[in-house]
């Protein structure tokens, strides 16, 4: 799990990187690796700023890249963009594009809206050991998981004081339990912010 700070340190290490936008998307909605790998342009609505997530994709030993449904019916959900996401996609499209033209023939058009030089599927190992951890070094963070970006999601909307069923459902969780039982830890320093909050509140009625 990374703090808030060393977040922020990410997002400036990563500004002008090939890969921003995908690092951008998977702090700003928590995503899943599989289910931001496999997200097409037409899953992602720029002007509403929105994203479709619509299925997950993963390498498989001795079968290739298999692409399946989403984890459960939950996972299978709408989440809102911020403006800074929308504009790094903006920003990759356009790298995209670019990458697209020199390529040339070699391009094949599979519509993912993160992939590797010639338009196909990213290697998971690939995208941890040339570009996530070498920015994370970059960055001073300690070596973190790729999933962890999702667990730092939902840390920073619960310190936020957003109810846990909006965090389950922008998470895909099958259950409010889940989220509760995820992130149980935090309850503790959140309870006690919540009580500060309280105090302040009714204390100074001037």
């Amino acid at each position: 799990m990374i703090t808030i700070e060393q977040a922020q340190r990410f997002l400036d290490v990563i500004k002008d990187d090939p890969l921003e936008a995908l690092y951008v998307v998977a702090i700003f909605t928590g995503a899943r690796e599989g289910e931001i790998l496999g997200t097409r342009w037409d899953d992602i609505d720029l002007i509403k700023g929105q994203l479709q997530i619509r299925r997950t994709i993963a390498r498989v030993p001795k079968q290739g890249f298999k692409v399946s449904e989403p984890k459960t019916p939950k996972s299978r959900r709408l989440i809102h963009l911020t403006p800074y996401t929308v504009e790094a996609l903006k920003r990759h499209r356009t790298r995209q594009n670019e990458a697209r033209l020199a390529a040339g023939p070699l391009w094949d058009d599979q519509g993912w809206v993160f992939c590797n030089s010639v338009g196909r599927p990213i290697e998971v190992a690939s995208l941890l050991t040339r570009s996530f951890r070498p920015l994370l070094e970059k960055a001073g963070l300690p070596r973190i998981r790729f999933h962890d970006l999702r667990h730092a999601f939902a840390s920073f909307l619960l310190a936020l004081g957003v109810h846990p069923k909006v965090v389950q459902e922008t998470l895909g969780h099958s259950q409010v339990s889940q989220t509760f039982d995820t992130y149980a830890h935090l309850l503790p320093t959140l309870h006690e912010e919540a009580i500060n909050r309280l105090d302040d509140l009714l204390s100074n009625r001037g």
